[in-house]
């Protein structure tokens, strides 16, 4: 019947699992929309049962990715390429980390560089700390690296690594389902494998849908403070319509030509923006602010990676911390895809220095501008930032800039930027959905892009109209728990993959249980009946 409705529509696709993701998106909207109260709680209190139950379950899954991911660099498996043995990255290092800001955590950076800082600041989140000090203001610029540094980008690299060494080592479809060949072999063609990818793209449509309500969310307060324009939901709503219809532009331009121009041009604003805050606000205080955020983070690093609260449980953690993990989570099909697309020919140890350390990097420079920048305004006293950040997180970047001369341009600019990293989201989120939902041999489809870009516009108004802020942080909490999974399954099986290819076998030879066991180093034919290691 689903082929039938295909052939009818004239769509390029695989049936189970573009109608069945279409269809619960659809239903989802549906059902928010009339009873958007009732929606709001049913996840609500799944929220509260998965942060009581399941947090420390999110902490440790992303920490131990992190591991990991390090180990496998570091390892005899870190010289092994992305590609065949003599391929080559097929983009330069500088347009490669371009792409991979742009479609990662762009937006998120725009909306929290100000905001997460100068709350934790002036509400410590850790017993004993009195806000405002200089403990606070350090603990502040901690918690902001982890929650954006190595750990997010571990998250993205996960999926990311995995695909682009089953697409272009083994030449699998370059979907999620591929990543578990080890472990299903050809049963990923089938309903087994169509849930998987369901499960990516409902991830995905979410994850990025709550990622454009928050960027029009402070869209929306950059237009009150520049020309008046009021904050409601329906002119959030209306300018989501009108970004979707760039991004749905962008996106039938294609990779390249869209994706990748858009992205040059996005990281050489958002430089003009870092360095026009470097300039005019304390450079001093912002040099060494970031030095010793550096030495900070790192040395918290190895207790904060594990620290569940569970002497002092405030919801704290529910609120920053898992809401961050499970969001990114939820990017994680979508960017790890994209990543893949463009990391062809690199090798796992420069996939996963790249990955890790050059946005984390990019990371440590945006906040260690915006948010020691924050902090020092709001220790001064030149702005209130504190008290506009509580009643409203998305205008903070507008109320920082305030405090700084040509504030309007500065706002102006910030608000061009906001616009092409919520078109760059939607536009790559909507050319990996695609792929995930068609075979390798069908052509990709101008309309199908177009029509999940429009389903993430769709379901970020419907969560903004179900409870705005509050609707997006739950939504994606819950949601996020079933690719977090998903990801510690992914290690197993790229790790037996890899395994496998180092000692000159393939994955098929894997899965059909001929890769024989070693002795003191050394294959050994494996014996009747012998089980596979």
């Amino acid at each position: 019947m689903l082929e039938r409705l295909q052939r009818k529509l004239g769509l390029q696709t695989i049936p189970g699992v573009f109608f069945t993701s279409a269809g619960v998106a659809t239903l989802f909207v549906l059902l928010a929309i009339p009873f958007d109260e009732a929606v709001a709680a049913i996840f609500g209190v799944l929220t509260g049962w998965v942060a009581q139950n399941l947090g420390w379950f999110y902490i440790l899954s992303v920490t131990s990715l992190l591991l990991f991911l390090l180990g496998l660099a570091v390892s005899r498996y870190g010289s092994i390429r992305l590609g065949a043995d003599d391929s080559r990255p097929d983009y330069s290092n500088l347009t490669w980390f371009t792409m991979l800001f742009a479609a990662g955590i762009g937006t998120i950076l725009m909306f929290w560089g100000v905001a997460e800082p100068v709350s934790h600041f002036a509400n410590p989140p850790f017993e004993g700390v009195v806000a405002g000090s200089e403990r606070a203001a350090s603990d502040a610029m901690t918690i902001a690296l982890y929650h954006f540094g190595l750990h997010t980008w571990t998250i993205f690299a996960m999926p990311g690594l995995a695909i682009a060494y089953f697409a272009y080592r083994h030449q699998l479809p370059m979907r999620i389902s591929s990543l578990f060949y080890p472990l299903l072999g050809d049963r990923i063609y089938g309903p087994l494998g169509w849930t998987v990818d369901v499960i990516a793209v409902l991830g995905t449509l979410f994850g990025v849908a709550t990622s454009l309500g928050l960027g029009t969310l402070q869209l929306n307060s950059g237009l009150t403070y520049l020309f008046g324009i009021p904050s409601t939901g329906w002119i959030q709503v209306l300018l989501i319509a009108v970004i979707t219809s760039i991004a749905a532009t962008s996106v039938a331009l294609g990779l390249d030509k869209g994706v990748r121009r858009l992205s040059q041009v996005n990281i050489v604003m958002a430089l003009l923006l870092v360095v026009f805050v470097l300039v005019v606000g304390p450079t001093v205080f912002i040099a060494e602010g970031m030095v010793q955020s550096i030495g900070d983070y790192f040395d918290a690093l190895p207790w904060l990676a594990f620290w569940t609260q569970t002497y002092a449980e405030s919801g704290w953690q529910r609120q920053w911390t898992l809401f961050y993990w499970a969001w990114t989570i939820t990017w994680a099909p979508y960017v790890g895809i994209f990543i893949a697309r463009i990391s062809r020919g690199r090798t796992i140890r420069e996939f996963v220095a790249g990955v890790l350390f050059a946005p984390t990097v990019f990371t440590l420079v945006w906040f260690g501008v915006f948010g020691l920048s924050a902090i020092n305004v709001e220790m001064n006293g030149q702005v209130a930032l504190y008290e506009q950040v509580q009643q409203d997180p998305s205008v903070a970047i507008f109320a920082f800039l305030e405090a700084f001369p040509l504030a309007e341009i500065a706002s102006l600019l910030s608000i061009i930027i906001i616009v092409i990293f919520f078109t760059t989201s939607s536009d790559s989120a909507s050319l990996v959905i695609d792929m995930l939902t068609r075979r390798e041999d069908q052509p990709s489809l101008v309309r199908q892009r177009i029509f999940w870009a429009a389903a993430q516009g769709v379901i970020a108004a419907t969560l903004l109209l179900a409870g705005g802020l509050d609707a997006l942080q739950n939504v994606i909490t819950s949601l996020g728990l079933p690719f977090c999974v998903l990801l510690i399954f992914m290690a197993v099986s790229l790790f037996r993959a890899l395994n496998a290819d180092h000692r000159g076998y393939s994955v098929s030879e894997l899965v059909q249980g001929r890769v024989f066991p070693e002795v003191e180093g050394k294959a050994v034919p494996k014996e009747e009946g012998q089980n596979v290691p």
